[in-house]
C-alpha cells in the first residue's frame, strides 16, 4: 500500500509565478543588505565557505560570493549555498508578513485526506529545508506545515538523480513502490521511477501532460486506494 507521499513545490503545491516572481525577486534585491548585516552570524559565514567551496575558489571576498549569488539567480542554479541563504532572506520577510505563499486551493483539503487515511507526507525540493517550512507554514490557507514530517532538500541529493530517491526511501523507512512522487517536472519523475517509486505528474495552469507519466491537473484527481493510485 501506499505509505507515503512525497511532493515537490513549485509548480505542483505552488504556482511559479509565487515563487518566481515573489520569493526569488525579493531574495535577489534583499541579498546584498541581507549579507552585509549578517555577515557574522554562524550560519551566514557557513553559506558563504560553501558557495566558496561549491565554486572551486576558497579564496573569494564575501563581496565576491555576493556577486556570484546574484549570478546564480539568474541562472537558476540550484546551489546548496545560494538556496541556504535565501532561506533565511525569506525567513525575515515571512516574519516580517512582506507576503504570505500561494497553495492551490485543493492543496490543504488534499493533504487532510491523505493523512486522514494514515499516509505520511513530506517535501523534497530544491529550496532549503527551512524555505520549506517558511512556506508551508505561512500559506494564503493558513499553516499547512503541520501535515509534513519529512524534509528534503538538495543536500539529499539532485532532484533529476535516482539515488536522491534512494536515500529519500531509505531515510524514511519504507519500500519505493510504497512510496507517491508528486512533481511537475518530467525529468525529476523519471528519476523517482528509475528508483522504484509511484509517481503522478501535475499539470497546472493549463501546462501540457507530463509525456510517459500519469498526470493530474489537480490533487483531487488522484485517489489512493490500498496499493492502487489512480487518476480521475
Amino acid at each position: 500500500m501506499v505509505k507515503r507521499i512525497v511532493t515537490d513545490i513549485e509548480g505542483t503545491t505552488t504556482s511559479i509565478s509565487f515563487v518566481t516572481s515573489t520569493l526569488f525577486a525579493h531574495a535577489r534585491a534583499s541579498l546584498v543588505s541581507f549579507v552585509r548585516a549578517h555577515a557574522g552570524e554562524a550560519r551566514v559565514v557557513a553559506a558563504l565557505d560553501a558557495a566558496r567551496t561549491e565554486a572551486g575558489e576558497p579564496g573569494l571576498s564575501d563581496a565576491a560570493v555576493i556577486s556570484l549569488w546574484l549570478r546564480w539567480i539568474d541562472e537558476d542554479r540550484k546551489a546548496t549555498s545560494l538556496k541556504a541563504i535565501q532561506g533565511m532572506i525569506w525567513e525575515e520577510g515571512y516574519h516580517a508578513g512582506a507576503y504570505r505563499s500561494h497553495v492551490y486551493p485543493d492543496v490543504p483539503g488534499a493533504l487532510a485526506r491523505w493523512k486522514a487515511q494514515g499516509i505520511g507526507l513530506a517535501v523534497f525540493s530544491s529550496g532549503s529545508v527551512l524555505a520549506q517550512r517558511l512556506l508551508f507554514g505561512h500559506t494564503i490557507e493558513g499553516d499547512l506545515a503541520g501535515f509534513f514530517d519529512g524534509w528534503f532538500d538538495t543536500t539529499t541529493g539532485k532532484k533529476a538523480d535516482p539515488a536522491s530517491y534512494a536515500r529519500i526511501t531509505a531515510a524514511l523507512e519504507v519500500a519505493p513502490h510504497e512510496v507517491l512522487f508528486l512533481s511537475d517536472v518530467k525529468a525529476e519523475l523519471d528519476a523517482a521511477r528509475a528508483a522504484g517509486l509511484l509517481r503522478v505528474g501535475l499539470a497546472r495552469d493549463g501546462a501540457p501532460p507530463l509525456v510517459d507519466h500519469p498526470t493530474a491537473r489537480s490533487f483531487d484527481d488522484i485517489v489512493i486506494e490500498g496499493d492502487s493510485v489512480l487518476v480521475r
